[in-house]
């Protein structure tokens, strides 16, 4: 293919991505720039959205379930984000006035059928939590820590609860039909114009009384009637859910003024009350930094100025015998490795994960990623992912024309359809599988197809020009010359056997991580908050800096041992880390979650792996690329007779 014709096809992709994106560009927002004011009396509008359940891990949609439904359902517009995440957000019949309190609002009397109400006690069964939006913000409920005089927020109300009616020993499914919602506003000191900075709910399950027969319109309720001054604080007379029996939905909303301002609203949402755990994590991380820049410094102390001075100069036998382990091996140590190609495949692709890690996190710390903006993250990653193609072309081809390869066509098609490919094979399973369970989650015909479109259309073609231009450059000479016949290599201690010290190598940058680590894996199975990219940011310079140590320091006792085989062995010391990640999640899948379907273990470990997989493909990068300039840096200060 021509460089004119791979421009063509990359200005193509590039203006698809513009098309295909309009509400993507959304997650690029800065948090406060866009309130919105309410005056008294003006409509709300409550929104809902997805079902959520740590117990199965597969949303459903609100009206999956026999809830009161408005005239018209309408659909809201959803990001390529919030579609991957599950999200459905549609319209409700919950409707308030601003500063208008209201109490005891009947919605509508349903009859369960057997269908409904073995899906309302299925739902009750996994903890079903049932969410809401106002204003952009989440639904939560308060709950009160009894460790400390602090108040939690939980996303979401549950569906309905189990329990015993006095003196019975009998299990019962009991449904929250009765919502006390409150809005929590700040009011602009100048103007009687108000900001939404809370939305709060406690649920009740009351089964309610009603005289006479039932209308919709000037029914008034015996358990519930404000002219009365009755109203529901307590579930003491509780809702079950029974085949042929009603159900009468109910809510209050009162309004309350806050000093929150908006541009803070999202404060209670994401305080963390255990930033010191953070810390520690920092602190412990910095301690293996600090460990592995300790030995770095003194082999390269060591190496710059004993090695190289000995080299350079007239030694005695004694000493070369000690100090000459490395430079023995000059002839062999840039030799092409065995499968280089797909050295350079994994190479390009870890850049390329590098490059969308470091964009997203930067605009993320920098507070463009808001978690008002549902899908936001997700999305950004996606796009930058694909536009980071150009990078991964060009870094493979660069290392794959160093090994004087000459087939640059056929490693740009394995660099482009690799990774994605095989990612997409497991995406493409589990979706099957959230397909058959009819939940929410799984991704639509027309996603899919933006996915392909994104991939084929803007990825493939800037992997393409990337290569290209790589491939266009100079080769990268190697310091030494490679001799024609290739070195024995010595028998080796049983310490420096590949599979010891690859296994040991990826100890340490895991444990730079893992505590973070626990609380990203929190953020997407419990369904909380994590916007402390601050501290992420941290961790990730420390994984890097690790990862770039601990394989240094094993490539140079690896060569002073006469082995120059540690192309592939410096890629696999710091990628071995991806595989106590993937233990660590079994063992925060046995401890901490508690999925007892089988289809949603399958989600987890089959999501985990790919988060393994991909967590490989970058450490080993780092760990390559750090040795990759740690053997050029060497061999190149040496005089080679």
């Amino acid at each position: 293919m021509r460089a004119p014709a791979m421009l063509r096809w990359a200005a193509a992709g590039l203006a698809l991505l513009a098309l295909l994106a309009p509400a993507p560009a959304a997650a690029f927002y800065l948090p406060g720039v866009a309130p919105t004011d309410f005056a008294k009396g003006d409509e709300l509008l409550v929104k809902v959205n997805k079902l959520t359940s740590i117990k199965t891990q597969l949303p459903y949609t609100y009206y999956s379930l026999p809830f009161c439904k408005p005239n018209t359902i309408v659909d809201s517009a959803e990001n390529l984000g919030e579609v991957l995440r599950g999200d459905r957000i549609e319209n409700s019949p919950y409707v308030f006035q601003m500063r208008e309190p209201k109490m005891c609002q009947i919605i509508c009397k349903i009859t369960v059928t057997e269908k409904e109400a073995k899906e309302l006690k299925e739902k009750i069964e996994d903890e079903y939590r049932v969410n809401m939006v106002l204003d952009n913000l989440p639904l939560v409920v308060p709950v009160q820590r009894p460790d400390r005089n602090t108040v939690a927020y939980q996303g979401g109300y549950h569906v309905g609860v189990k329990g015993q009616y006095a003196g019975s020993k009998d299990e019962k499914h009991f449904i929250h039909n009765h919502l006390s919602f409150s809005v929590k506003f700040h009011k602009d000191e100048d103007s009687e114009l108000s900001r939404i900075v809370g939305f709060e709910v406690k649920p009740y399950s009351i089964k309610h009384q009603y005289d006479g027969n039932w209308n919709d319109a000037n029914t008034r309720l015996s358990t519930c009637d404000p002219h009365n001054s009755k109203f529901v604080i307590n579930s003491e007379t509780p809702q079950e859910v029974e085949v042929g029996k009603d159900i009468v939905f109910t809510y209050d909303v009162r309004f309350e003024e806050s000093e929150i301002k908006w541009a803070s609203r999202w404060d209670t949402y994401l305080l963390m009350s255990d930033d010191q755990i953070h810390w520690f994590s920092i602190v412990n991380s910095l301690m293996i930094v600090l460990f592995l820049s300790g030995m770095v410094a003194m082999i390269m102390m060591r190496t710059l100025y004993r090695d190289i001075s000995r080299y350079n100069q007239l030694e005695t036998q004694e000493e070369a015998q000690e100090e000459t382990g490395w430079k023995l091996v000059h002839g062999d140590v840039f030799r092409p490795p065995v499968n280089s190609d797909l050295l350079c495949v994994f190479v390009g692709t870890g850049v390329q994960f590098f490059g969308m890690l470091l964009v997203t996190m930067i605009f993320a710390v920098l507070g463009f990623l808001s978690p008002s903006n549902r899908g936001g993250l997700m999305t950004a990653m996606l796009l930058v992912w694909v536009l980071m193609g150009l990078i991964a072309g060009y870094s493979s081809s660069r290392l794959y024309k160093m090994f004087k390869g000459a087939e640059w066509k056929q490693i740009t098609l394995r660099t482009a359809f690799l990774f994605p490919g095989i990612a997409f094979v497991i995406f493409f399973i589990l979706n099957a599988l959230i397909w058959g369970e009819k939940s929410s989650g799984a991704v639509p015909f027309t996603t899919m197809f933006a996915l392909v479109l994104l991939w084929f259309g803007i990825s493939v073609p800037l992997v393409f020009v990337g290569s290209y231009l790589g491939f266009k450059k100079p080769a990268m000479e190697p310091p030494v010359k490679t001799n024609k016949i290739p070195r024995q290599i010595p028998e080796q201690a049983w310490y420096m056997n590949p599979l010891f010290t690859i296994l040991i190598g990826g100890i340490l940058p895991f444990g730079a991580v893992f505590i973070e680590l626990f609380f990203i894996l929190t953020s997407i199975w419990l369904h909380q908050f994590y916007y402390i990219f601050g501290f992420l940011f941290l961790v990730f310079v420390i994984l890097i800096i690790t990862c770039a140590e601990i394989t240094i320091v094993l490539c140079y006792f690896q060569l002073c041992s006469e082995d120059y085989n540690w192309w592939w062995r410096s890629y696999l010391t710091s990628g071995s880390s991806a595989l106590y990640l993937f233990l660590y999640a079994g063992f925060y899948f046995w401890t901490k979650l508690q999925i007892s379907k089988l289809v949603s273990g399958i989600l987890y470990f089959g999501y985990m792996l790919l988060a393994s997989f991909s967590f490989f493909v970058l450490t080993g990068t780092i760990g390559f690329c750090a040795c990759f300039w740690f053997t050029r840096m060497i061999y190149s200060s040496v005089k080679i007779d």
